[in-house]
């Protein structure tokens, strides 16, 4: 074990926070089973209390615990895909407070793959809350540079480990009431849920859940999203300085441009540091090439929805 995680460990344990990375993003983590942790959590995002946050473990044995009446489709995905980057959301146990889950009856659990958050996990021994590591609904961070930027001195610790390898959050599956509902797609996709176990689709009776906001992942800069046979218009439209995300080569009118992977999962790992680096170009405006609608493309497309403020 690395100095630097037993130290983490220490600092969790004694209600401190630390950034960690995990294969989707970085988390910004608090001892779960303590309310002054989670609280000072909350107050470092300046995330709404009754906003419930996932809670992360070393193995699926740990994150069941935290959970009861757990079905058989739970266990079979949990099987299946951790350590991933899926969160199963659980009726909660008695281990599981309030202040984690937003007062509802049920519980968000994850077993993440990244080696630190494991080292990390493991070291701790516990549960570890851990929504994306920023100020709420802004740009998820997927380096440590990310968090230090958002988060600075709010943070007690940030554990360094490289870019993160998915690059943008967790699938998010309801198991509470005893069936699969897809509340938020991630890092496992559609296709490979249903090779496993049926999907439903969710209701005005699904939980709250991370990420469930309509607007969300945004930059400071107002962002559109652009059908890409309206795009040429609508840069010639523009009459102030303008950044743009798009599949093409750059085009000559506008001031800054970023050209994306053609492939859905590099797209995906390249998505928030490219926002990220569009918002710190002093532009009046982003605007955003909508992805293909297709299969695979649609955590993305979540995503960019949230950023530029919903539907």
């Amino acid at each position: 074990m690395s100095s630097e995680v037993r130290r983490a460990a220490e600092i969790l344990r004694a209600g401190g926070l630390v950034a960690f990375p995990t294969e989707t993003v970085y988390g910004l983590g608090a001892d779960a089973s303590s309310e002054k942790a989670v609280a000072r959590l909350y107050a470092a995002k300046g995330r709404p209390v009754d906003h419930p946050v996932i809670v992360h473990f070393a193995s699926s044995q740990a994150a069941f615990q935290w959970g009861t009446e757990i079905c058989g489709e739970a266990r079979t995905l949990a099987e299946k895909f951790w350590p991933g980057p899926l969160t199963l959301i659980l009726k909660r146990s008695e281990k599981a407070g309030d202040f984690v889950t937003g007062g509802q009856p049920s519980v968000g659990v994850r077993v993440p793959s990244h080696p630190v958050a494991q080292e990390l996990l493991r070291a701790f021994g516990g549960g570890v809350a851990a929504p994306s590591a920023n100020r709420f609904g802004r740009v998820s961070p997927t380096t440590a540079a990310h968090v230090r930027d958002d988060l600075g001195a709010d943070v007690d610790l940030v554990l360094e480990g490289g870019a993160s390898e998915v690059g943008i959050e967790s699938t998010i599956v309801d198991l509470s009431g005893g069936t699969a509902v897809l509340l938020r797609p991630g890092g496992i996709s559609r296709r490979q849920l249903e090779a496993v176990v049926p999907i439903k689709e969710k209701s005005a009776w699904s939980p709250r859940h991370s990420g469930g906001l309509e607007r969300h992942y945004s930059p400071r800069t107002p962002a559109r999203l652009v059908p890409t046979h309206a795009l040429d218009k609508e840069i010639a439209k523009l009459e102030s300085r303008a950044a743009v995300l798009a599949f093409s080569r750059p085009d000559e009118r506008v001031d800054f441009w970023l050209r994306m992977p053609r492939e859905a999962n590099a797209y995906a790992r390249k998505l928030y540091a490219a926002l990220r680096e569009l918002d710190g170009a002093n532009c009046e405006a982003i605007l955003i090439e909508a992805p293909p609608q297709e299969p695979g493309w649609d955590a993305i497309l979540d995503r960019l929805k949230r950023a530029c403020g919903g539907p």
